[in-house]
C-alpha cells in the first residue's frame, strides 16, 4: 500500500486519469465492482422487506 499526500484536486485528477486509461469494457466492470462494494457501506436506512412481486422467466431447453 502506498500513502501519498496530495490535495483533493490532485487526487481527483489522478483517479480520473487512471479511469480514462481503462478500456470501455474495463470501465463498465469497474463501475459494477464499485456498485458491489457500495452495498457493504453502513447506512441508517432500514432494509424493509416489502411485498413486491417477482417476475421469473423460465427458459425451457429446446
Amino acid at each position: 500500500m502506498e500513502i501519498k499526500f496530495q490535495t483533493k484536486e490532485q487526487s481527483k485528477a489522478d483517479q480520473e486519469k487512471a479511469f480514462l486509461a481503462l478500456t470501455p469494457t474495463e470501465r463498465v466492470y469497474s463501475f459494477f465492482a464499485m456498485i458491489e462494494r457500495m452495498k457493504d457501506f453502513p447506512t441508517k436506512a432500514k432494509n424493509e422487506k416489502k411485498n413486491n412481486f417477482m417476475i421469473e422467466i423460465k427458459v425451457s431447453d429446446l
